[in-house]
């Protein structure tokens, strides 16, 4: 089974066809733009994305959309990490933390599959917290600065099997792909 991931992000790429390979699925990257629209939700956004995309394309597809969520920030950046990440990165988040003993934050994705019968999310979330400092040069975004709960390593010192492991995008493509094996 061939399906076509509409992202411009390779690691989120590599990490998602890893899960699917599993499940012998082919994941095949498809880079184009994708609309998105303003929203504090992440499964608007990937409904959206879909609706739209689905209209152009004419083939099964999948997207993505995952946030950073920071309690002592109020959640943010939310749905806006990919912007923060490009505008302030680690060491702005970081600095935006200075002083704050509440590190409790989660990763959370959404991941949506439509084809000619179907349209449906899945999503995925991890807990963990903000790590003092940024750690490791694997992964991308704000891998550096997570540690997931029960673990001493941030996302970004692992690799990418044991990412897969816990992180917040392997459960919702893992739970798309039990469902595509049932069809």
């Amino acid at each position: 089974m061939k399906i076509f991931f509409v992202t411009k992000n390779k690691h989120k790429f590599l990490e998602a066809s890893e899960i699917m390979r599993k499940y012998c699925i082919d994941l095949e990257m498809l880079e184009i733009n994708k609309p998105e629209i303003q929203s504090l939700d992440l499964r608007e956004i990937v409904l959206h994305g879909l609706v739209n995309l689905y209209s152009l394309v004419n083939k099964p597809l999948v997207i993505e959309d995952a946030g950073l969520f920071i309690r002592a920030l109020n959640w943010f950046p939310g749905p806006y990490s990919s912007y923060v990440f490009k505008t302030i990165g680690c060491q702005g988040i970081l600095k935006l933390m200075d002083g704050i003993e509440d590190r409790y934050a989660k990763f959370k994705s959404v991941v949506g599959y439509i084809d000619v019968k179907n349209i449906i999310l899945f999503e995925g979330e991890v807990e963990g917290a903000i790590a003092y400092e940024a750690r490791g040069n694997r992964g991308f975004g704000f891998d550096p600065i997570f540690t997931p709960k029960g673990e001493s390593k941030t996302f970004a010192q692992m690799s990418m099997q044991e990412k897969n492991r816990l992180s917040h995008r392997a459960r919702a493509f893992k739970k798309l792909a039990e469902w595509l094996t049932r069809l």
